[in-house]
This record gives C-alpha cells, sequence and structure tokens, in this order.
C-alpha cells in the first residue's frame, strides 16, 4: 500500500489476497496472478463512507496498484468535464456517462505488460453516431476535433509510428465531407464510420465490430439502422437516452471482452481489466453501475473488475438490494451471491472503517517522520477525529509544519497548514471543512452545529439565518447529512463530534469579538427556558441550557445545579448530566469585551487543581467543601472531556481523587461512582472519550450500592 494508506489491507493484502487481488486476479505492484474469488459472476464493489475516509485514496491506491499490469481507468465523476457538455456541443450530442465511457476507454486503452493497446471499435461507433447528431451547425474544425479523438479509441499501437493517427485523420476527413454535405448529415456520419472500419481493418475481429449493431432493437439486422436507432434514442433524452446509454456500456464492455478471446490475448493478459469509478453518487456514476448491474442480471456477463466510491450508506432504492459487508469482513473472502430477481444484488457495498488507534500512530509517524511528538498526540487526534483519516493526515501535517505547537491539538487545528506544493496556506479546520461538509451549505451549518434537534435548529435558523432559511430548509439539511453518511446522534443535530467541533471552531472564529459564537448559545438558552417550545422533557432542557451556559463561560448554574441534585439523583443520571453539561465546547479565554487574551489560557486547569478555591464566594446555606468539590469535579470533566487538549496526568489524578469523595458520600451509589472514579481517567489518558460508566460489576443504586 501507498505510505500514507493505513487500515486497508483487507483491500491490498497479497498473501493471503485481499479484496483487489480477488476480484482483478493479480497481485497488487506485480505482474504475478493470483485466483479469483468469483472465476464466473463478480460483484460490483461500492465502497460507502462519509466524506473523508479515503475512498478517494483507495481508488487512487488501486489504480497505482494495477497500472501497467493490466487495463485500468480511473473516472472522478466530481469532474468538471461532467457538470455540462464542451463549449459548442449541443446538450442533445452529448451527456455524462457518455464522457464517461470516453475517458475510461482512453485509459484502458493504454498497454500492458506483456500485451498492446486495445482497442474500441463498438464504442467508437456508438459514440460517433452520438455526436455526429449535434453536428448540424458545426464548423468542419469542431467535428474533426471531436471525430479524431473519438476515432483514436482504435488505435492498435502499431509498430509503424503515426498508422493509427494518420488513418483516423483520413476517417475524419471524410466523415467530416459527409457531415457538411447537403445530404442526410447523421446517416452520411455513420456511413462513412462504419465504412471506415470495414476498409481499415481486415481481421475477422473488426468485421464483427463493424456489424455488432446490427442487433440493436429494431434494427432489422442492418448495423448502419442500429446506430442511426441509438443516436435517435439519446437525443430524446429521458428514459430513450438510458436505453442508448446502455448500450454504448455493453458496447464498451463488448470491446473488452474482445480483446481477451482467442489463445494468444488469453496467455497475454493476466488480470481482469479494472475500472475505478470515485464520486459515483454524482452523474455519471447512477447510469454506468445501473446499466452494468441490469446486464449482468439479464445474463449479459462480462469479467470487468468494477470498483467505486460512494458518499454515504448507499441505502438508495437503486442499491436496496445489494450485498453489504463491513470491511473487515472481506479481508479473506467476501462471501457474497447475487439474488436471481434483483439486479441491485449484483453489487457488494463494502463500508469503510475508520483508522485504529495504531493506524493513526502509524500515520502520524510517517507524516512527522523524525520530528518527536508528544506521546499522547496520536491517541488525541484519534478522539478528535473518530480515526477519520483525512483528519488525521491533516492534523499530522500541521504538526509536521508547526514542531512548536505538537503539544497543542487546538492550536494545531487552527494553524495554517499547506496541504499542496503551490497551494495557499489555510487554517486546518476550514482545509478539513472543504472536504468534509458540503461547501453550498457550510454557512448554515456552521451555526446549526451548535443544535441538538429539529427544534433547536428551527430556533437558530430562525434567530441567526437569512429569512429564506426555513424548517424545511432545516430538515433537508438534517436528511442530507445522514443521506451522505454522517451518523445520527440523539441530541446533536451534527453527529459527527469531529465535524461539529470544526464547525463550532469556525463559528468561534468568525468575529473578532465572537459576536455570533455568543449570539447561537444565548438563543438556545432561551429556547430551553420556555417551557414547552420543544419537544425536550424537563431535565433534558435543564441539561442542554447548563450545556449552552457553559460553552459561554459561565459554570455557576451548573455546579449549583450537579451539588443540589447530588444527594437524591439517581447516579447514574447524576453522572450522564455531569458528563453531558461538561461535553459543552471551550475555547480560550477572553477577556470582559469578549477580546482574545494574547496568550491561549486554559482556565479550568486552575480551578481543577483548587488554585482558585480561596476567591470563590459560596452562596448561603452551602456545603462549602461540596460546592468546591463539585465546582473541581465539573472543570476536571470538561477539560479531559475536551477533544482539542491532551490530557494532563494532575488533571486526571484530580478527577480521580474527587469522584472517590464524592462515592464515599453516596452509599446508595457508591458503585458507579468509584467505577466512573477508575474508568473516566484511565479512558481520558488512553485517548478515549470518556464514555459511560461500565456498571457490569456495581450494584444497582436501589440496592444500596458497595
Amino acid at each position: 500500500m501507498g505510505r500514507r494508506l493505513y487500515g486497508r489491507g483487507a483491500l491490498f493484502d497479497a498473501e493471503p489476497a485481499g479484496l483487489a487481488p480477488r476480484l482483478v486476479g493479480l497481485r497488487p505492484h506485480r505482474h504475478r496472478g493470483t485466483a479469483v474469488e468469483h472465476p464466473k459472476e463478480l460483484p460490483f464493489v461500492v465502497l460507502t463512507g462519509a466524506r473523508g475516509l479515503g475512498k478517494s485514496a483507495v481508488l487512487e491506491e488501486m489504480r497505482e496498484a494495477y497500472k501497467g499490469h493490466t487495463p485500468v481507468a480511473l473516472v472522478d465523476c466530481a469532474g468538471a468535464q461532467f457538470a455540462r457538455a464542451p463549449f459548442g456541443r449541443p446538450e442533445e450530442s452529448w451527456s455524462p456517462l457518455s464522457q464517461g465511457l470516453l475517458e475510461a476507454a482512453e485509459q484502458l486503452a493504454e498497454p500492458v505488460t506483456g500485451a498492446g493497446r486495445i482497442q474500441f471499435p463498438r464504442l467508437m461507433a456508438g459514440l460517433v453516431a452520438v455526436a455526429a447528431s449535434g453536428w448540424a451547425d458545426a464548423d468542419s474544425e469542431r467535428i474533426r476535433s471531436e471525430v479524431e479523438r473519438i476515432l483514436l479509441l482504435n488505435e492498435s499501437g502499431s509498430w509503424i509510428s503515426g498508422v493509427a493517427g494518420r488513418w483516423a485523420g483520413r476517417v475524419a476527413a471524410n466523415v467530416v465531407a459527409a457531415a457538411t454535405s447537403t445530404g442526410p448529415l447523421l446517416s452520411a456520419a455513420v456511413e462513412a464510420t462504419l465504412d471506415s472500419i470495414q476498409e481499415g481493418f481486415g481481421s475477422r475481429r473488426h468485421q464483427r465490430a463493424a456489424l455488432w449493431y446490427r442487433d440493436y432493437p429494431n434494427a432489422g439486422g442492418h448495423a448502419r439502422r442500429g446506430l442511426m436507432l441509438l443516436s435517435g434514442h439519446f437525443r430524446a433524452g429521458g428514459a430513450s437516452r438510458e436505453h442508448a446509454e446502455r448500450y454504448l456500456v455493453r458496447a464498451l464492455l463488448a470491446d473488452l471482452a474482445d480483446a481477451y478471446t482467442g489463445v494468444l490475448p488469453r496467455m497475454q493478459r493476466l488480470g481482469r481489466p479494472l475500472v475505478l469509478v470515485d464520486n459515483a453518487q454524482a452523474a455519471p456514476g447512477p447510469g454506468l453501475v445501473d446499466a452494468v448491474l441490469r446486464d449482468r442480471a439479464e445474463g449479459i456477463a462480462d469479467q470487468v473488475a468494477f470498483v467505486a466510491g460512494l458518499r454515504g450508506d448507499g441505502r438508495t432504492n437503486a442499491l436496496r438490494a445489494a450485498v453489504r459487508r463491513a470491511l473487515p469482513e472481506v479481508a479473506r473472502r467476501s462471501d457474497w451471491a447475487p439474488d436471481p430477481a434483483a439486479p441491485s444484488s449484483r453489487a457488494l457495498l463494502v463500508s469503510l472503517s475508520p483508522l485504529s488507534p495504531d493506524d493513526t500512530l502509524h500515520l502520524v509517524g510517517a507524516v512527522c517522520g523524525e520530528l518527536a511528538v508528544p506521546p499522547q498526540l496520536p491517541h488525541a487526534m484519534h478522539r478528535l477525529t473518530g480515526g477519520n483519516p483525512l483528519g488525521v493526515e491533516v492534523l499530522a501535517e500541521s504538526a509536521a509544519q508547526h514542531p512548536g505547537s505538537a503539544g497543542s491539538l487546538g492550536t494545531l487545528v487552527t494553524a495554517e497548514v499547506r496541504l499542496r506544493e503551490h497551494g495557499e496556506a489555510e487554517p486546518a479546520y476550514r482545509e478539513l471543512l472543504d472536504r468534509l461538509v458540503p461547501a453550498d451549505r457550510l454557512d448554515e451549518l456552521t451555526v446549526l452545529a451548535a443544535a441538538h434537534d429539529h427544534d433547536s435548529a428551527c430556533a437558530l435558523a430562525e434567530a441567526l439565518l437569512p429569512d429564506d432559511f426555513g424548517p424545511a430548509d432545516v430538515r433537508a439539511l438534517q436528511n442530507r447529512l445522514a443521506a451522505e453518511g454522517l451518523p445520527v446522534v440523539p441530541g446533536q443535530f451534527v453527529g459527527s463530534a469531529f465535524v461539529r467541533t470544526l464547525l463550532l471552531l469556525r463559528l468561534h472564529h468568525r468575529d473578532p469579538d465572537h459576536r455570533r459564537w455568543r449570539a447561537a448559545h444565548e438563543t438556545l438558552i432561551r429556547h430551553y427556558d420556555a417551557t414547552g417550545a420543544n419537544d425536550a422533557t424537563g431535565e433534558d432542557r435543564t441539561r442542554y441550557r447548563l450545556y449552552h451556559q457553559l460553552a459561554l463561560g459561565t459554570s455557576e448554574s451548573a455546579v449549583a445545579h450537579l451539588r443540589d441534585t447530588f444527594p437524591h439523583l439517581d447516579t447514574r443520571v447524576w453522572l450522564d448530566t455531569l458528563s453531558f453539561v461538561a461535553s459543552a465546547p471551550y475555547f480560550h479565554a477572553h477577556d470582559a469585551e469578549g477580546r482574545d487574551h494574547e496568550r491561549a489560557v486554559d482556565g479550568r486547569t486552575a480551578v481543577t487543581l483548587g488554585h482558585t478555591d480561596a476567591d470563590q464566594v459560596v452562596p448561603d446555606g452551602v456545603e462549602t467543601a461540596q460546592h468546591l468539590r463539585i465546582r473541581r469535579l465539573l472543570h476536571a470533566v470538561w477539560q479531559l472531556a475536551d477533544p482539542l487538549v491532551l490530557p494532563e496526568e494532575r488533571v486526571c489524578d484530580r478527577l480521580r481523587y474527587e469522584l472517590e469523595q464524592l462515592s464515599n458520600l453516596r452509599p446508595a451509589g457508591n458503585a458507579l461512582l468509584w467505577r466512573a472514579s477508575r474508568d473516566w481517567p484511565a479512558n481520558a489518558l488512553a485517548g478515549r472519550p470518556l464514555g459511560a460508566v461500565d456498571d457490569s460489576d456495581a450494584d444497582d443504586d436501589r440496592d444500596g450500592g458497595a
């Protein structure tokens, strides 16, 4: 695998063979065969997952692993060339799928070890017929340019230098002459193309290719009529175009099959052709996937290994019957078998998993090289990113470029990082957001990231977003995030903790005085103060209100609530409340006017260690020791739960001590509090979220505790 591609051995392992070599029949980066898992019919593999999980990196690695050893093509459906027809070309004679097939064939045609170029006469004829329908008002130079590019799909790589190019030029001249004559344009162009194929090549293979379109529906055994019908269906659009495009896909696959037909080609070519389709959620991805799956379901077999990258989990109607596997499950075998009654079952959806802590450690080491980084940094990066490969790599690059800041994740995520040789340096969190969230909704998501559900998101939208962004838009955006693969987490509008942290960081930095940051949290405080204004229970409203007050740096209400409810609230509920409230975002302290201090200061450490106890005014009638203990505990959890802060041993020790002391005061909840005093510091030091308390060996509160 590539230097920075980790945790993907299930795809690329050579011995025993991972999924890629079992599909292609070749070991990665080597011209050496290996047994295929599906010798008769192979699945259309679709790699699924949210942004940043490395689908594009995996496909690029596959291309590099097999380039030069077997025919391979990588088509990125997010490319600008698929957004619209080339300048001057009418839309009725072009589609993203026709463009994608042309680009795929151009790449697949390249010579490989032991075998020459592949020719695509069937696809060439079909693409000429499609293009010809847009030549009515074209000048001869545009026609010549379009024709020559398509005709070069039939370049043979002859030892006679330039033969194919000169042949293409002659054919183009014939087609241009036919297209610019007074006769029927399309018919003349098709006739000239077919005549040129038959005259220019004498092999039976090319003769078969010239006659292939005789079997087009209603062609009556005439290839010329078949191409005319294909062109007309394409030009008509809608379902008719889909029908024509399906035949173009079939033409590509038939040409590939021809290249492997016969004794000599089978001896020369090791491995199946490999077609990689990135961002398959965008055109031409859906059309290509559908065409291949439908043909395979109808018994029109091919031996091409297709691997696509799809944003989201693929739970669409088009793939509803697909076989689903997690990445580790396909490491040695996929156990894929199609359902004869469901075309989409010919797809095998493989969900890419996040990096493990060990993968993150190796990736940080690869990026940072000899740079000495704090030992907690890789695991802290894993906790922050959740193992998102893009997040880990960008933050590791930030550490490599700012070695003096490697002890602070908060500094690394805001530091400017240059990811491209000639690109501008940008703050790391902006680089990440550019690639992790929909660009057209970045501003709205920046505000809504502070919300917890649909109602609170609507309250934020009404107060802080333009009037034309209403409840329907909020719901549509929430559904879009889920469709793109972000987790759905109760209590958070943006389910991914990593993406939410980045969005909140952007919200905080949008104004020098953090005006919009404060406005968002103040709006939600008012929202949760309004009884009946939302679906949350009274206890939930209190938790959310305290959370947003703490995000603004006000801890008094949270301390009072935790202090007053400790004696009687169920211990498990009390710990959950503490954990939730203390998960509030924290960014470095500001002065009374909301401006940043010159030097970032984390005031939570001083509170946790008791350095500010003497300055506290304890409310009348409240036990001082208990009040200060709860205050220290809250700030300790707040700091250790912060994904942007590396854990400190002394803060963990204080957390352990304060929970131990509380366990002595609450016999009914002793076991749970004691377990939390062990689990939470250990999790923090290991770079894991604090998590829920494991009470498997703890007695229920109702039983009197331990």
